[in-house]
């Protein structure tokens, strides 16, 4: 089981060059960011977490640009979106910056994506938030031909398009590791696309019930991906995703400059080291 992290980058904390060596160097295997392009300052959604929304939603750098950086700056280290909200992206451009990405990192990207929370910032991008679900779906098979397809075309009910030549196609084949955000609603289509699982956990016990329900849909051999939530996290509370077959664990860290991100990298470098 792989240990990594997920972190919002802004430019407020470390950059993304010195955060992707830094988790190399300690042994992390990976680096997931998250994205928001804009927030509503009238937005009545209400946050998941609670209380008004952090500025660090505001302020995130483009994660296909900070990922391109941590990867040239890494040899080993899996750079991936966690993340990416699929409403707000056009997906010929988000197609070609995937494909790009994963040629810059050489297979080392990992694409993650989910349909978005805050109904005011989907709006904004002319997408109406009821139908986001099925507009996602729609933008992804579409962005598979293109990866797939030396002339891709896809006609759809949100995306149409005639033949088109798009490189560079992704060095991992067919493409790279796909992975869909989001609770049991997303079942079915996580199971129609033959992708993986970005689950949104505090405990192992928490997931179990989730995982089952997933399987019984998608099969048992569908790839999780675990964002473990939690202040300060100790070894023992991420060893249970193991035996439930998770095969990645996301620490979420927080976002701080340089010098207090990396203490709190070594401090996890420390404690999950006891994981074996």
């Amino acid at each position: 089981m792989g240990i990594g992290v997920l972190t919002f980058v802004t430019d407020e904390g470390i950059s993304p060059v010195e955060l992707g060596a830094a988790l190399e160097q300690r042994g992390f295997e990976s680096l997931f960011l998250a994205e928001h392009t804009h927030i509503p300052v009238d937005a009545q959604t209400p946050y998941p977490m609670g209380g008004p929304i952090p500025p660090k939603y505001y302020r995130t750098l483009d994660p296909f640009v900070a990922l391109t950086a941590a990867a040239v700056a890494t040899e080993k280290l899996v750079v991936g979106t966690g993340i990416a909200l699929l409403p707000q992206r056009d997906p010929i451009l988000t197609a070609k910056e995937v494909a790009s990405v994963d040629l810059v990192s050489q297979g080392r990207f990992r694409f993650g994506v989910g349909v978005g929370w805050l109904r005011e910032e989907i709006a904004n991008h002319g997408v109406d938030p009821a139908v986001r679900g099925r507009l996602s779906e729609e933008r992804l098979r579409a962005m598979i031909e293109i990866w797939t397809q030396e002339k891709a075309e896809f006609h759809g009910e949100f995306v149409d398009f005639d033949a088109i030549y798009s490189w560079p196609k992704p060095v991992t084949r067919p493409y790279p590791p796909l992975y869909l955000g989001g609770g049991a609603p997303s079942f079915k289509r996580i199971a129609r696309l033959k992708a993986g699982w970005i689950s949104l956990s505090p405990s192992a016990k928490a997931l179990s019930g989730e995982l089952e329900e997933l399987r019984a849909v998608a099969g048992h051999d569908v790839p999780v991906i675990n964002i473990h939530m939690g202040e300060e996290p100790k070894a023992k509370d991420v060893e249970g995703y193991r035996d439930l077959g998770v095969e990645h664990v996301l620490i979420e860290l927080p976002t701080e400059p340089r010098d207090e991100t990396l203490r709190r990298l070594d401090e996890l470098q420390t404690e999950f080291a006891k994981l074996g």
